[in-house]
């Protein structure tokens, strides 16, 4: 990290607070309880083996709409904290999975309960509300009997995450920036003979040698694998001329995602008239969809007028057109006017949200299939591009 992104820590860590402290007056809500490792790093930007602890409910924190923090750390890892002007006070997690208290899960979960309580009636003795983003059911069912009435907190933070500061999206772009030099390094590496896991691993290195995380899936597929999508990559050899095509969902430095989509031929040769043709369709999709996009237009207004999938490509059709991105994927999710019935919701565009605006390519039943996404911010003028790579413009 530079000096500058530094520099602009305490700002955005106070803009990221102050967000999730909106969000809880807005609901009347004293307090929410923290334990999705994501919301946890967004609203104090401590993190605490993240893949871990979102299997192994074990650390966990409690923000007060006043501002006020307190943190239940993991077994002697207060140090995870150090260094931040947060004011928090802390205190040792009581896990009470079945891993950590095997047949005393619900003796632990009262112990647990009983101190959440006490803290309520401390920091905010007149309420009996409580957000939760994620909570096991005896959890719930004891905070329940203590007179607790529960709302839905992942909902808050969701809706808090959804507009980025200035600081925020610099610290973003480091993220792209260092997903960008893992793709650089793919897209040299990438011949025959080598396996889709032996391209895929230069993602991960690149990301963890500029200090990046983890990355969510392993979503790149050759040849027949890239249809249909969603294959994870696998010890197939890759052959001459097939195409290529991969999702990073990378969460890189700073904790930002890098989510970038992009196809290419095996050894970079000419494509084929029909691997063209599947190209130029997913590029107008996106593209089509990016010029869209404006601040106030519904959801469901977008999904009425985005680019309309010929029916050839439809079954194979990508999960929704277009989804938030922050620290991962996030809110919203724009379902295609198909499946709007059954998946659709509809909310506003606004500006400063970022975006990942997606397309697959495929026919059912087809031999190959391409995958393309790109990474932006929502301005009052429209979409803007965080991500420099670009497509394969030779194709079209």
């Amino acid at each position: 990290m530079s000096e500058a992104d530094r520099n602009m820590l305490p700002d955005v860590r106070a803009y990221r607070l102050a967000r999730v402290q909106e969000q809880l007056k807005r609901a009347n809500c004293p307090a929410i309880l923290l334990y999705d490792p994501v919301n946890i790093r967004y609203a104090t930007d401590t993190s605490n083996m993240q893949i871990w602890t979102g299997r192994n409910p074990s650390r966990y924190v409690m923000i007060f709409a006043d501002g006020r923090v307190i943190g239940w750390e993991f077994h002697s890892c207060e140090h995870v904290w150090s260094g931040l002007s947060l004011d928090v006070e802390l205190r040792h997690a009581i896990s009470w999975t079945f891993f950590n208290a095997g047949p005393d899960v619900e003796l632990r979960a009262q112990e647990w309960s009983a101190e959440i309580l006490d803290v309520l009636s401390v920091h905010a003795p007149d309420e009996r509300r409580l957000a939760v983003d994620r909570l096991d059911p005896f959890g719930a069912a004891c905070l329940s009997k203590g007179g607790i009435t529960l709302l839905d907190g992942q909902a808050m933070m969701e809706m808090a995450r959804s507009i980025k500061s200035p600081d925020e999206l610099t610290l973003m772009q480091e993220s792209i920036r260092t997903c960008e030099k893992g793709i650089e390094r793919m897209y040299s590496e990438l011949r025959p003979g080598i396996t889709e896991q032996d391209l895929w691993a230069h993602l991960h290195y690149e990301n963890i040698r500029h200090g990046g995380e983890w990355i969510e899936t392993r979503l790149l597929s050759s040849g027949e694998r890239t249809n249909p999508w969603m294959q994870e990559c696998s010890a197939r050899v890759l052959q001459p001329g097939e195409l290529l095509a991969f999702d990073t969902d990378m969460v890189g430095p700073n904790g930002y995602c890098a989510d970038i989509s992009r196809t290419w031929t095996v050894g970079h040769v000419r494509p084929t008239d029909a691997q063209r043709t599947l190209y130029a369709a997913a590029f107008a999709q996106v593209q089509f969809n990016m010029d869209l996009l404006r601040p106030g237009m519904t959801f469901r207004e977008f999904s009425e007028k985005a680019w309309k999938i010929p029916d050839v490509y439809l079954k194979n059709r990508y999960s929704c057109i277009v989804h938030g991105i922050g620290m991962v994927d996030e809110y919203p999710a724009v379902a295609h006017q198909v499946d709007w019935a059954s998946g659709g919701y509809d909310g506003q565009f606004e500006a400063g949200m970022t975006l990942c605006v997606e397309s697959y390519i495929g026919a059912e039943g087809g031999t190959e299939g391409v995958k393309l996404e790109q990474q932006v911010v929502l301005t009052q003028e429209g979409c803007v591009p965080l991500v420099s790579c670009g497509f394969e413009a030779d194709w079209l």
